[in-house]
């Protein structure tokens, strides 16, 4: 079985260098597990390649301000992870908007929305926005590692793959947007706090209009079932990183300090971070690879 460590989770961030291919896909209902993730996904998906390159404007300012040595470390490894994101998500965006009417312009949008709160937020807002938008990228990576087989388990090999390693990277480095808010502005608590709605609120609003257009396309909306199923599981996630959220209002929280993290360890997380420092094949995840990576013990 995987070996267990004591490492936590946000410990030793790596730059991984990956390149998914996803432009020959069948279709984009990637899960036949849950197409309801799927779609879902996909639909975050559509805006998260610009809040990355949002955050690599944001963090490459607050790096400047950065005394702390270790922390501007993990800010360049931060980078480096969200620019190989933004690279794979965008690639995959054009996919999809080949597949939607609206996709195009959804990406679009979100391209130009970001693009002008880079330009215009100040450095507080920038870092603020930033670690808020983070708490549920964080958030919504163990979800979905938690969620794994119920998910994802008959799904296509590739894009399964690319959502693994995006998650697993979205907990590695889930402290280090808010580490910096706390370096630079940490006295501005409420501040803080009400960075954290203002992005629950933008990560609704965009997934949501992507969503209900790409369910239309799919014909999810021409039966009552169908309707119910697909609004369901987008209430009940939805619903799930806000309420997962709550320990983010605390005065003293930390992400390293939230029961997701530090109270257990996800095994496919860890399992997939031993297998690919091993050397393991990561750009392509069947059910028998998968099955492999959970029993694999890194060596003594």
């Amino acid at each position: 079985m995987t070996k267990i460590t004591d490492e936590h989770p946000m410990d030793n961030i790596k730059v991984r260098t990956l390149k998914f291919e996803t432009s020959e896909m069948e279709s984009p209902v990637w899960s036949k597990s849950c197409p309801e993730f799927a779609i879902f996904i996909n639909a975050l998906g559509v805006h998260i390649p610009y809040f990355e390159r949002y955050l690599i404007a944001a963090l490459g300012k607050a790096k400047k301000e950065i005394t702390d040595d270790q922390l501007r470390s993990d800010v360049s490894d931060i980078i480096g992870q969200e620019a190989h994101h933004a690279k794979n998500f965008i690639d995959f965006n054009k996919y999809l908007a080949d597949c939607y009417p609206k996709g195009d312009a959804l990406d679009k949008h979100a391209k130009k929305d970001f693009a002008t709160m880079a330009r215009k937020d100040d450095l507080r807002r920038l870092v603020g926005f930033t670690a808020g938008y983070e708490t549920f990228t964080f958030l919504a990576g163990m979800i979905i590692l938690d969620n794994y087989e119920k998910w994802m388990h008959d799904a296509n090999p590739i894009v399964r793959a690319l959502w693994v390693w995006h998650q697993v990277e979205e907990v590695e480095h889930g402290a280090v947007a808010f580490e910096a808010y706390q370096h630079l502005f940490g006295e501005d608590e409420w501040y803080r706090r009400r960075m954290v709605g203002e992005a629950l609120w933008h990560i609704t609003k965009e997934t949501c209009k992507a969503y209900f257009h790409m369910c239309k396309v799919e014909g999810y909306f021409k039966s009552v079932r169908g309707t119910w199923k697909s609004i369901s599981f987008l209430t009940k996630t939805m619903a799930q990183m806000a309420w997962l959220a709550k320990p983010v209002l605390k005065r003293n929280y930390t992400p390293r300090d939230h029961p997701l993290v530090n109270q257990r360890k996800n095994p496919v997380g860890f399992a997939w971070r031993n297998w690919e420092s091993d050397g393991g094949e990561v750009l392509s995840i069947d059910h028998s690879r998968m099955a492999r990576i959970l029993m694999y013990e890194m060596p003594d």
